[in-house]
């Protein structure tokens, strides 16, 4: 059933200036941080390479800002699939279709770290909506329509929605991300990202699943 929207217009509450500063922050961060794990990366590689075969790097398009796609990048943490294949909501672990290793990267996330690229690319920012297919996105506005406003932001590695709404497995729970992401919209300042960021590391390290 489609959901009425009522809201009013959606406006950005960060302006140009903060922008500028967010975009310089995700430079300066994802570089350092690039540069200070290149040995987590390096074993990484070599445990998933020996664990799991060659395709350790997971790349998939997803939607970003403006609607412009881009090629998003993870540690393999599923078995290969055919990507020409229907999408389907995965849950968070599943031991049958992934080694334990693998098991461990996506419980604590570290199968995120090579969108550091993505963020230092412009293609992502460490703070925004998480990215998500094309796919999902025609899912989601066949109930709301409200995802438009989406497209006014970066996705980011981290959000709001993904610290209280959890992992989305299910298309009640994108639509609930949606309107956190919008409400996250109408108030971001720099001051709330550095909050998203620290709470999303104490998340992780509390072994909360997010």
């Amino acid at each position: 059933m489609e959901e009425t929207d009522n809201r009013q217009p959606v406006k950005d509450n960060m302006g140009g200036c903060q922008r500028f500063i967010k975009r310089l922050s995700d430079i300066i961060i994802s570089t350092l941080l690039l540069i200070v794990l290149s040995p987590v990366f390096v074993i990484l590689y070599i445990c998933l390479r020996a664990t799991s075969g060659k395709n350790v790097i997971f790349k998939q398009e997803r939607i970003g800002k403006g609607g412009k796609p881009f090629m998003l990048y993870k540690y393999r943490t599923l078995k290969e699939h055919n990507e020409d294949e229907e999408p389907k909501l995965t849950p968070h672990s599943d031991p049958t279709k992934s080694t334990k290793l693998q098991l461990f990267l996506r419980k604590t996330h570290l199968d995120e770290l090579p969108q550091l690229w993505n963020v230092l690319k412009g293609d992502m920012s460490l703070v925004g909506p998480r990215p998500e297919r094309q796919y999902f996105i025609n899912k989601i506005m066949e109930v709301d329509d409200g995802y438009q406003y989406i497209y006014l932001m970066r996705p980011g590695v981290t959000s709001e929605a993904t610290i209280y709404n959890g992992y989305t497995d299910t298309i009640e729970k994108m639509v609930t991300r949606l309107h956190l992401d919008i409400e996250y919209l109408q108030k971001r300042t720099l001051l709330l990202d550095a909050r998203i960021m620290f709470e999303t590391v104490a998340s992780i390290i509390r072994g909360k699943k997010i």
